[in-house]
């Protein structure tokens, strides 16, 4: 099935429940790289649930997974994640019952033979006292799906990256094995984990989750600028650019004006930059 802009504007995916405990938590934590140093206390109350179990802020993100894209019509061969956006209204439990609603809230054509851009959003309230939680945001570029009959349009503007040095610089790496634990909070595509669908596909390696990156340098802010307090972290929202290879450095620069962090993230092995036109805001 081909996309049409109608229908795909008319989708909606309302009321679904999702719940998540302190294992899920942890899990997530532990995929994007929490709990390296087992020793460190700061890293383990977001690995153990002794005490007040800490939450990763990006964690948001693999909470809610329904089936609105199934039935928007695209050419998932030539489907790409562009961007990431998530505004917390209050720090995530490490442990709750969710309802969410989900919508697609712009869809754009670039032209026959351009491709398309799709916003999907996802407001999320906890089942215990019905009131707001978060709101998840994500752009897909549909490279195969030009000239669908959509409005012209680009999407959401992208964060400015300052122009001056960095603030602070965190280098991460990444574990040889880490898409392989990172899929387990449910993103379990193959092209993360075969090695004959990665090189058939182009890649010489399986590659990390785009959702995975994102976590990586939700965790460099909070260890670095938030000194471990997610609850700091409002919002987090990113432009992906390039995939990571698992076992790859990721180094992210970060500029701090007020309450906006902006940043970006850069591979130290090939020089190369995997995430622009980064903002996080924190709490005032």
């Amino acid at each position: 099935m081909a996309m049409n802009y109608e229908h795909v504007m008319s989708l909606r995916e309302e009321g679904q429940e999702f719940s998540y405990g302190d294992r899920e938590t942890m899990l997530y934590a532990l995929g994007v790289g929490f709990g390296r140093d087992a020793l460190d206390e700061k890293e383990l109350d977001y690995v153990f649930e002794q005490g007040q179990l800490k939450t990763v802020p990006s964690m948001a993100v693999v909470l809610t997974r329904g089936n609105l894209t199934a039935g928007i019509g695209w050419d998932y061969t030539k489907v790409l994640h562009g961007e990431q956006r998530l505004e917390l209204y209050r720090p995530l439990p490490p442990e709750g019952e969710l309802i969410a609603d989900a919508k697609v809230a712009e869809a754009y054509d670039k032209g026959e033979g351009k491709g398309a851009i799709v916003c999907i959003e996802t407001d999320v309230r906890l089942k215990s006292d019905g009131k707001p939680l978060f709101k998840v945001g994500s752009t897909v570029f549909a490279r195969g799906d030009g000239g669908f009959g959509g409005p012209k349009g680009s999407g959401p503007a992208p964060h400015p990256t300052p122009e001056r040095e960095p603030d602070v610089t965190c280098a991460l790496e990444t574990r040889p094995d880490q898409a392989l634990l990172y899929r387990l909070n449910g993103d379990r595509n193959p092209l993360h984990a075969d090695p004959g669908l990665a090189k058939s596909v182009g890649f010489p390696v399986p590659i990390l989750h785009g959702l995975c990156t994102y976590g990586t340098a939700c965790r460099a802010i909070v260890t670095t600028i938030c000194d471990y307090d997610h609850t700091m972290i409002r919002g987090f929202d990113l432009r992906f650019s390039a995939p990571v290879y698992p076992g790859e450095t990721i180094i992210t620069d970060m500029w701090r004006d007020g309450d906006i962090v902006s940043f970006q993230c850069r591979l130290k092995e090939r020089d190369l930059v995997v995430v622009k036109n980064g903002k996080c805001t924190l709490a005032s």
